[in-house]
């Protein structure tokens, strides 16, 4: 808050002179851990107290429960797969104000240039966004991503006012083992949060991984494992996204051991546009930690001012004096459904016609090498490594079986897919191709350039005509996600934003969403629903047991090739 701003508010404090004044609400202190009765005067944004007053403009609250603006510990807005302003319109109906995101997805693809497109995107919406610079980019050395960040990368944002701290440090062993470069990072952002991402991390190596810095983790699935990092001074996200939805037992065991709860806070990591509009967001999370036995007014401290403690951020996460004006009207204190959203003081009406400005940096991200003849070609040598999927998780299983040939060359079926990932990024022409189970598809083949986490150009399919139109159609629309049967595309959601986001409106991005998934099931089967969200993870070769890169078959086991 600049000086007369400050100057600003205590003299309207002192005279009493609010623009805005909430009236007759139940009011949650997050300090107390109390609901008080009463009325919220505002002025400029900032709250002037908590009383009876009156306003030129006054809202009648009916004695719906004020909160205060949920804030979203850890979120990558690129896997919304849609434009920072369109997500934003999504999550702030919902009551979420702020978020602490990690724009690590853009930056594997666009560098340093990814991560300014995402400050300079969210500088002029109503929803507060805070960065994290990703600690990993490139994630590994076993895929190609777009760029490399080193810690000299990285210095240049330090003096950003919404660059706050070192997102999630993925590469423990690089920690633990104290390499050279993942130190310059952790020694630059010291004085900052450092998020962490360190699953069943434990003991001596938990301790090393705390003593070099991330006091975070969002990725807890075990309680002993919880209550050890708990422990060990770690401030710990719940985390109920898209896909991952394990937290629930957390929450459960947190209830029935009374375990204190001001070192907890929520985030989404990743939430699909169609899931918070059917669901909800960091409401939604607020809701199951209730079913699930957190007393309401701990929940909500966890959805506000834990988060904004952990994150350092000044006068967010209450409804008190000086406070920053954002603020949520909820129905009751189960259900959490948000009727009045107020951001910076200001009530929350959407503008879905607002237009986009592109930037050339960003929106021509798909580079691919002209595809030679035979490009998808796999020559068998007896028995065959194939990924097999796993219903319900992201790990994958390695098994060897004979498979279908033709002239030597594996020959795919609706059971026994191929799948090739194509690097995107530099044109270097680079396709690795192998051999998919447990995902359905007959005649067709559907693609994506959302592969976690160097987002190259994956491409499953029966038939090596349509995996390529599908490659072509990506190529044309630089990214997103299609699905082609005999030629033909039968659904496509283009994502020109570094091949992961979309500019379109936000109900025609969910609209264009559902069609995909009803184009896959007229070809296709898949027991856990989306396919493209397998498909984005089947690239990532830090999840056990077998990926594919653009550098081929990969054991994660083993830690290498094998095809």
């Amino acid at each position: 808050m600049d000086k007369n701003r400050l100057r600003n508010a205590i003299l309207n404090a002192t005279s009493r002179n609010a623009a805005l004044v909430i009236k007759n609400a139940n009011i949650v202190n997050v300090f107390t851990g109390t609901i008080e009765k009463g009325d919220v005067a505002v002025r400029d944004g900032i709250i002037l107290g908590i009383g009876a007053y009156s306003g030129r403009e006054e809202i009648d609250a009916e004695g719906a429960y004020l909160c205060p603006g949920l804030i979203d510990g850890h979120v990558h807005i690129e896997s919304s797969m849609a434009h920072p302003l369109r997500f934003a319109e999504c999550i702030l109906k919902q009551g979420t104000t702020a978020t602490i995101a990690d724009p690590h997805e853009i930056a594997n693809v666009c560098g340093t240039d990814g991560i300014q497109y995402m400050l300079d995107q969210t500088e002029w919406m109503p929803l507060s966004v805070f960065l994290m610079i990703p600690s990993c980019v490139p994630c590994t050395s076993f895929e190609t991503s777009g760029a490399k960040l080193v810690a000299s990368d990285m210095e240049p944002f330090m003096n950003q006012k919404r660059v706050i701290g070192l997102g999630e440090v993925m590469d423990y062993v690089a920690v633990v083992t104290g390499d050279g470069e993942m130190l310059d990072k952790l020694k630059l952002f010291e004085r900052r949060p450092i998020d962490g991402h360190a699953p069943l991390l434990s003991g001596d190596a938990l301790n090393a991984y705390c003593i070099a810095g991330p006091r975070t983790d969002h990725e807890c699935s075990e309680y002993d494992e919880f209550l050890e990092k708990l422990s060990k001074g770690m401030r710990l996200h719940l985390r109920l996204g898209s896909a991952c939805r394990g937290v629930e037992e957390l929450m459960r065991k947190i209830a029935e051991n009374k375990l204190p709860t001001r070192r907890m806070l929520f985030c989404t990591d990743d939430k699909h546009l169609g899931d918070i509009e059917r669901e909800g967001h960091i409401n939604y999370i607020l809701r199951r930690a209730v079913a699930n036995g957190i007393p309401p007014i701990e929940a909500i401290q966890m959805a506000t001012i834990n988060a904004a403690e952990t994150y350092g951020l000044q006068r967010y996460g209450a409804i008190a004096p000086g406070y920053r004006a954002d603020m949520v009207l909820f129905d009751n204190l189960q259900d959490f459904n948000a009727l009045m959203v107020f951001s910076n003081g200001i009530k929350f009406e959407p503008h879905p016609d607002t237009l986009l400005k592109r930037d050339p940096r960003i929106y021509n991200s798909v580079h691919l090498a002209p595809r030679k003849p035979g490009v998808l070609d796999l020559f068998v040598h007896k028995d065959m490594p194939v990924i097999n999927l796993v219903p319900g998780e992201l790990l994958t299983n390695l098994t060897y079986e004979t498979v279908p040939e033709k002239d030597g060359k594996f020959m795919a079926t609706p059971e026994l897919l191929k799948a090739a990932v194509f690097e995107r990024h530099m044109s270097s022409g680079r396709v690795g191709v192998g051999i998919l189970k447990g995902m359905k598809l007959t005649d067709g083949a559907i693609a994506s350039t959302v592969g976690h986490d160097s987002h190259n150009l994956i491409v499953v399919g029966d038939n090596d005509s349509d995996m390529l139109t599908a490659v072509d159609a990506l190529e044309a629309s630089s990214g997103g996600f299609v699905v082609v049967s005999e030629g033909k595309i039968l659904a496509q959601l283009p994502m020109p934003i570094a091949g992961l986001m979309s500019d379109l409106p936000l109900q025609e991005i969910i609209a264009r969403q559902e069609s995909l998934l009803t184009a896959f099931r007229s070809i296709g089967e898949y027991a856990d629903g989306d396919p493209f969200v397998t498909l984005s993870f089947i690239a990532l070769p830090v999840i056990p047991h077998v990926r594919i890169t653009d550098m081929g078959v990969f054991d994660v086991t083993k830690m290498q090739f094998i095809q």
